[in-house]
């Protein structure tokens, strides 16, 4: 394997200072199976509501497929400008005690993973991180009128138990993020990770109060104090317009209370099987929910 350093350029002063040695490790990617827009809310939210310095930042022109993932240029009346390259960057932050942890985010790389891999592990093991937890939100057929399930998976067995009481077993293509905590486990590095259920009817909409699920989940497993309140005052807001739609169309009312059932049952009865594990054949699909919560989606504001 080349030299899995050359990925990435690090700032030495910071790799070596003690206030971080010893922090846990945030991790979340963007690009798979992704919900509500989770990891670029988790970036964007952290990145401009706390005090942060760049630790490493890798080069996207070994990591990314531009051919399969373009980036987007504005064009200008008569010119193109502001191409946004993808930028995937390990950060040093501090929260609003003064705790210090580490973040990974930005898009999945979509090659060299294994270099990839092993170039966090190497910057991981520099910072002597204590945790690493992974955040990803899943497409599921759950509604948006209940508080949000999340599963928990990892090696810290103790968080995983009081967490999540079921044990589902599922085959599915996988993410650097799964990779990452297969390899931390491996070596013997606590992880706990953290996938929040997004309703698959609004997956492609953002939506701040599955980033406050989150956050709630990752403050309680690290310690860490996590800005939470833009977030949910945004979020009530989303639900609002979300309910506003529902309700002027009795076929996604219908969609959406046979899902509030599914929902109640599961919850319920722990000892059920997993959303997670369930057949597909026995939910309703996201093309049942009508024209009126499309409508909303296509109409939001963009937040540029």
């Amino acid at each position: 394997m080349v030299d899995p350093s050359a990925l990435y350029l690090g700032n030495p002063s910071l790799l070596d200072d003690p206030r971080l040695h010893g922090a846990p490790m945030v991790i979340s990617l963007s690009g798979y199976a992704e919900g509500g827009q989770i990891s670029d809310q988790i970036r964007e939210t952290l990145l401009e509501s706390l005090p942060h310095d760049v630790l490493a930042r890798f080069d996207a022109d070994q990591l990314q497929d531009y051919r399969s993932r373009r980036p987007h240029v504005r064009f200008v009346e008569d010119h193109f400008e502001r191409m946004e390259n993808p930028q995937l960057a390990l950060y040093a932050l501090t929260d609003p005690l003064g705790r210090s942890f580490s973040l990974l985010t930005g898009p999945e790389p979509d090659l060299q993973w294994n270099r990839f891999i092993e170039a966090v592990v190497e910057l991981s093991e520099r910072l002597q991180t204590s945790m690493v937890t992974t955040v990803t939100g899943i497409p599921m057929p759950v509604p948006h009128t209940r508080p949000f399930l999340v599963s928990v998976h990892g090696t810290r067995t103790d968080l995983v138990e009081q967490n999540h009481g079921q044990r589902p077993v599922a085959e599915m293509s996988s993410s650097v993020a799964q990779q990452l905590e297969i390899r931390f486990g491996e070596l013997g590095v606590d992880t706990i990770g953290f996938t929040v259920h997004v309703p698959q009817y609004l997956a492609d909409a953002r939506l701040p109060q599955i980033t406050v699920t989150a956050f709630e989940h990752a403050s309680a497993a690290t310690g860490l104090t996590l800005p939470t309140d833009a977030l949910r005052d945004a979020g009530g807001d989303v639900i609002r317009r979300v309910d506003e739609q529902v309700a002027g169309s009795p076929e996604v009312q219908a969609v959406i209370e046979s899902m509030e059932v599914r929902y109640d049952e599961v919850v319920a009865n722990a000892s059920q099987r997993s959303l997670l594990a369930g057949d597909e054949s026995e939910l309703p699909d996201a093309d049942e929910i009508g024209a009126a919560v499309e409508a909303f989606l296509a109409n939001q504001p963009d937040d540029d």
